[in-house]
């Protein structure tokens, strides 16, 4: 059992000043695996007290110290990988294979990442007869989401720190134990007192706590578009600046020159990789109508490839869902596709055979889905996959930027130019060719209702700056 009910506030493990809890469950057995303390109001001012406090020498250290900073707390993260895995897996039900190559590397990055660029990152510019100084915003309120623990906090973090602004951090009630863990982490790396501090709780408390709160300067958010809305509601009865990065419904064009295996294995990953609870998880496959029968051919021969099983079990591709309600929010969705006439390729509602503890869901691929279906207009976050077909290139590109979001788009395709024009075409935050790695130096963030403001990378650092122009100062 994980057991902590404490907040961690000004360097130290300290008691609510409530004495409600919450049950952490893990969604593979449904069994309670721990619980966090339900943070009070109380409680979150005093951790922004000591943020605020922290602010004004933390805010003034050089960027080599805290480029120094971040190495060190890269150290320590490496140090905890098991540690990492084994918590991961237990909250969230991400499979052992999954979280040691996806998971675990993906918050060591950030922190990498964000010490490389702080040291060369230009704090200070003189232009004709400026002075421009980027200036570190104050106290940030984080709130983040459960689907990846480390990846979401960690760009975070390590932002913050690089820029010199203090936090506090509301990690998910679902996956909290990988962001206390990452505490145990900072202490080792000898984070300031009062620069990180963490609150648990719920979103109505601590989450509406943090984005309304007047000492807090920034709120930087990843999670769903309506919880999105109340933030920027509450940021701006004081004019607060707020980062988001919010939902998406992201189309995998295929292009008529592309393998047809290739590009049936990469939908398939993408609904099923983190069982579909991915922001940027291609959801809609997009294919040429002359294709399509070899398409959904090649998603039946090759399906049984992505198993659905026990995270444990280094064979499983796909776990569970993070809770009861989510799985039951992917059942409604799958029902919604049957009803609305959409063929069913494979999966279907219900639980997989064998799999009756657990939220598991079946993997489930739906074609003849109209671009306008409730399933190809909204965000699922679990595996199911769209299947659409078009007749030319601008209709592909239509049907791609026809929803609200726009997070991110994958081209599958092997003529430089179509794949070219068709990558410059979508209107999304980041745009991936034939299923190449991650930059973690490249800007994260979405288009339209994706969100607002840019993560990882020297853009995440800036997100954490205010720019002061000084005019006529003397040489």
């Amino acid at each position: 059992m994980y057991q902590y009910t404490q907040h961690y506030i000004n360097g130290q493990w300290v008691d609510s000043t409530g004495d409600e809890t919450i049950d952490v469950i893990n969604p593979a057995t449904e069994e309670k695996i721990g619980e966090i303390s339900s943070g009070t109001k109380e409680d979150l001012d005093k951790a922004v007290q000591a943020a605020r406090d922290a602010f004004p020498d933390f805010s003034q250290t050089t960027k080599e110290e805290r480029a120094a900073l971040l190495d060190r707390i890269a150290d320590e993260y490496e140090k905890r990988k098991d540690k990492f895995i084994e918590v991961i897996m237990a909250e969230l039900g991400s499979p052992v294979t999954f979280t040691k190559e996806v998971q675990y590397p993906m918050g060591l990055n950030h922190f990498r990442t964000a010490a490389k660029l702080v040291r060369d990152f230009a704090f200070i510019e003189e232009r004709e007869n400026s002075f421009i100084q980027k200036d570190a915003i104050g106290v940030a309120g984080l709130i983040t989401p459960w689907n990846f623990p480390t990846n979401q906090t960690s760009t975070k973090l390590a932002s913050a720190f690089a820029a010199g602004s203090t936090v506090v951090l509301k990690p998910s009630t679902e996956t909290p134990f990988a962001a206390i863990l990452l505490t145990e982490v900072f202490e080792a790396a000898g984070v300031p007192k009062g620069v990180f501090n963490l609150v648990n709780g719920t979103g109505s408390t601590i989450g509406d706590g943090i984005s309304s709160h007047p000492d807090i300067d920034f709120v930087s958010f990843t999670g769903s578009g309506g919880v999105g809305t109340k933030i920027m509601e509450n940021a701006a009865q004081d004019i607060k600046k707020v980062s988001l990065e919010l939902g998406g419904k992201s189309p995998i064009v295929v292009l008529d020159d592309a393998d047809v295996d290739y590009a049936a294995k990469t939908a398939i990953s993408h609904i099923a990789g983190n069982t579909g609870q991915v922001c940027t998880a291609g959801t809609r496959a997009l294919v040429p109508k002359s294709m399509h029968d070899d398409f959904i051919e090649a998603i039946k021969s090759h399906i049984s490839e992505y198993p659905v099983g026990d995270p444990k079990d280094e064979s499983t591709f796909t776990g569970p869902q993070v809770s009861e309600e989510q799985w039951k929010t992917v059942q409604d969705y799958i029902q919604k596709g049957i009803d609305s006439g959409a063929t069913l390729v494979t999966g279907g509602t219900g639980k997989p055979e064998g799999l009756e503890t657990g939220y598991y869901s079946k993997l489930t691929v739906f074609t003849d889905v109209k671009a306008d279906d409730t399933i190809a207009q909204e965000e699922i976050f679990g595996p199911v996959l769209s299947v659409i077909t078009y007749k030319d290139l601008d209709e592909a590109i239509d049907i791609a930027n026809g929803t609200i979001y726009g997070l991110a788009g994958y081209v599958v395709g092997n003529n430089p130019d179509t794949v070219t024009h068709v990558a410059k075409s979508l209107r999304s935050g980041r745009i991936v060719v034939n299923n190449e790695k991650s930059d973690f130096t490249a800007p994260f963030g979405g288009f339209k209702q994706s969100g607002i403001g840019r993560e990882w990378g020297d853009y995440g650092i800036e997100e954490f700056l205010e720019p002061k122009t000084i005019v006529g100062l003397p040489k």
